[in-house]
């Protein structure tokens, strides 16, 4: 997510070491676990695998019939769980087909099956009314997010608990299929590939699976009479890799800029390796909330793209979606690779070197706001998409690049995403995987710049 209202390749590139084949898997992903910034979400005693989200929606009310089955996996026996839901009036829960109870505690929805649940579980949903929309701390929305012609549905941080009932906490992925229902004339889009489009009369279904693991936060659907485009965009791998692009009929995506992506998808594959998911794109919407957003496989875009973001919210693909964050307060492990690779973008274009984009943000006074709280100490939730979390975490990683060389560098970041490709991880985890690359060793370079309050001295 690039702040628009809140908060560059060198030819080194190509030098990619040996040290690629050479480094061991470093550990399984992070399992999931309560967040620290949010520890009322999410639920640590099951792990989600799929979500099957079927809605009915009317744009001209605003109103949605759904219902949402869930499979997850619990190691050990339990009585009772929970989901997050906000909003909606609940109709009936089942566990395994059988009716359950439930009750309602804040966003959390409780439920206590029939009988004591362990391993392979189901859960389904019935649910109804007008979703929500989420106001955050920092003034923003997110959540289900009313449009001039229909709606779309935002969740970072935490907004898909305004109409999916989920464990909403980004440790805990899984694959979803979406099976959207509108008046024909009206088109709906969700993340992953279109698998079908069928109409009865005056509803049509639209159908889309995301196969590849996703975080809840970077779940979408939009809702709208839009323009589609459908192409392919050839991967540096020579993959063909399907494009749709859905734009509001007021504010489409140019060709120049549609011609842009497929090249944005190959400069990001060039510095961390193949692109991890199944198909690409864009959605362009009148959705007036200040930012753009890295849903997985097709961003969204308020009202236009412009090739900066388009390039921020491809890296994000890798980092942040592929790779994810095991909690909120280590955000910059998306945000800052993302600003890094915009400075990796410019400088490939003749423009500011990160080097140079690195010594201008140093110069900031000391009182400049990028400089407190670190980027992984903040405590208030408004701080989660501050400068710090951006820009330090952007140089964060020239720092790095600074100490261990362009060769170790470039290479550490094809290791990292790879290494964790389709799971979570911590900082920790970056900071391991980075000493092993180089042979040094970096816990004082990584926490004067994430965990130091000020400006770090000596650099």
């Amino acid at each position: 997510m690039p702040s628009l209202l809140r908060g560059r390749l060198a030819p080194l590139l190509a030098v990619v070491p040996l040290v690629l084949a050479l480094v061991p898997a470093l550990g399984a992903p992070a399992a999931a676990g309560p967040d620290t910034l949010f520890p009322r979400l999410g639920d640590a005693s099951y792990d989600a695998r799929h979500y099957d989200v079927r809605l009915r929606y009317d744009p001209s009310t605003n109103r949605l019939r759904a219902r949402t089955s869930l499979r997850a996996v619990a190691p050990t026996r339990l009585t009772s769980f929970q989901l997050d839901l906000v909003g909606m009036r609940v109709t009936s829960v089942r566990v395994g087909g059988a009716k359950a109870r439930w009750r309602r505690s804040g966003q959390q929805l409780v439920v206590t099956p029939r009988r004591p649940v362990e391993g392979r579980f189901s859960v389904t949903v019935a649910y109804r009314g007008v979703p929500r929309t989420y106001r955050d701390p920092d003034g923003s929305r997110e959540g289900w997010v009313r449009t001039g012609d229909g709606a779309i549905a935002l969740g970072e941080p935490v907004g898909t608990m305004t109409w999916i009932p989920s464990d909403n906490t980004p440790g805990d992925k899984a694959s979803y299929t979406y099976r959207i229902t509108v008046p024909t004339g009206t088109t709906a889009v969700a993340n992953g590939d279109l698998a079908r489009r069928a109409t009865h009369g005056r509803r049509t279904t639209w159908t889309w699976r995301a196969r590849d693991p996703m975080a809840t936060y970077l779940a979408m659907v939009a809702i709208g009479r839009f323009r589609g485009y459908h192409s392919t965009a050839r991967s540096v791998t020579g993959r063909r890799i399907p494009v749709w692009t859905f734009a509001d009929r007021d504010h489409d995506v140019p060709r120049s800029v549609r011609r842009t992506l497929p090249r944005a998808l190959r400069f990001a594959e060039r510095l961390f390796g193949p692109y991890p998911f199944t198909s690409t794109g864009m959605v362009v919407d009148d959705a007036d909330v200040g930012y753009a957003l890295e849903t997985q496989t097709r961003p969204f875009y308020p009202f236009a793209v412009d090739t900066v973001t388009l390039v921020h919210e491809m890296a994000h693909q890798w980092f942040g979606n592929s790779v994810t964050v095991s909690d909120w307060h280590d955000l910059w492990l998306a945000e800052g690779f993302a600003t890094y690779t915009e400075w990796l973008w410019e400088a490939r274009r003749g423009g500011r070197t990160p080097a140079q984009q690195f010594d201008s943000l140093y110069a900031q006074p000391a009182s400049a706001r990028m400089w407190s709280p670190a980027p992984t100490e903040f405590t208030d939730s408004r701080d989660l998409f501050g400068a710090p979390v951006y820009q330090r975490g952007a140089m964060t990683l020239q720092a790095l690049r600074e100490r261990i060389g362009d060769a170790d560098f470039f290479a550490f970041l094809k290791i990292w995403a790879r290494t964790y490709r389709h799971g979570n991880a911590t900082t920790a985890d970056l900071v391991r995987v980075a000493e092993q690359v180089s042979g040094q060793q970096l816990d004082q370079l990584f926490a004067d710049w994430l965990e130091l309050d000020g400006r770090p001295a000596g650099y």
